[in-house]
């Protein structure tokens, strides 16, 4: 017989559930259909957090948020609503400033419901492999911006941010394990053509590949940054998918 008090003791709210469900037998056998269906809606969850599609992502978490309520998953349905809603107003780097703690609770209600059902538990696969000794350097005056790129790729580089080229140069010549550069051409005090330039006179391409992270529309701009051996130029806003394709072909040059 299956022990309630597993449930009960992570926090499940199994009484207000059964006020739904009416007995524990369907409560069971619902929990069950649910435990069948997760994994094809998280895998849907993380690619259109991937790709910035906010209008489906909030519909699978609408469906999430829905789910833990039903079965007395209170934290996962609060963690679900706050995505739900920040979604709708289209603030995806709410989504990804806090998307490891919807999946990290995601992840501990199901091996609780695995051990319930005399499952074995879970784990999570990381497919990136470490390699934090190596640096990517981050030039832009955006937090937003910067930030947004060191949550994508903090558990992989060890992720630096300059807010200007002054930074970026100070950084260049002190730090040796950079591997590859994302520079902004806007910014203050030295600007990325100054950097670029800076980097042409001293035959630094080879060693740092540089790829630029522009919101500059003007194509003039866009080639006379492609005058410079850079690797690639992504324009702004984009997507988690695009800027890890920039940084793999980036950092391959290396």
């Amino acid at each position: 017989m299956k022990d309630v008090n597993i449930l009960k003791a992570n926090g499940i709210n199994l009484e207000k559930s059964l006020e739904l469900f009416g007995d524990i037998n369907t409560y069971n056998e619902t929990l069950e259909t649910f435990l069948g269906e997760i994994d094809e809606k998280i895998a849907n969850i993380k690619k259109y957090k991937e790709v910035a599609d906010m209008a489906n992502y909030a519909i699978l978490v609408h469906s999430l948020k829905s789910d833990a309520k039903y079965f007395g998953f209170d934290k996962l349905a609060e963690l679900s609503y706050q995505h739900e809603l920040e979604s709708k107003a289209n603030n995806i780097y709410y989504v990804y400033e806090h998307f490891d703690e919807l999946m990290n609770e995601t992840y501990r209600i199901l091996n609780v419901v695995r051990k319930y059902f005399g499952q074995e538990p879970i784990r999570r696969e990381f497919t990136n492999q470490s390699t934090k000794d190596k640096a990517i350097l981050v030039v832009d005056d955006s937090n937003v911006i910067s930030s947004f790129i060191k949550k994508i790729f903090n558990d992989v580089y060890d992720v630096i941010i300059a807010k200007d080229g002054v930074e970026a140069l100070t950084m260049v010549q002190t730090n040796g394990r950079i591997v590859g550069m994302l520079l902004d051409l806007n910014m203050p005090n030295v600007n990325g053509f100054q950097v670029l330039e800076y980097f042409k006179a001293n035959n630094l391409f080879e060693k740092i590949p540089v790829s630029i992270i522009t919101g500059l529309g003007n194509d003039d701009f866009i080639n006379k940054a492609r005058e410079y051996p850079i690797i690639d130029v992504l324009r702004k806003p984009f997507n988690e998918r695009d800027i890890k394709t920039v940084v793999e072909k980036t950092v391959k040059i290396n």
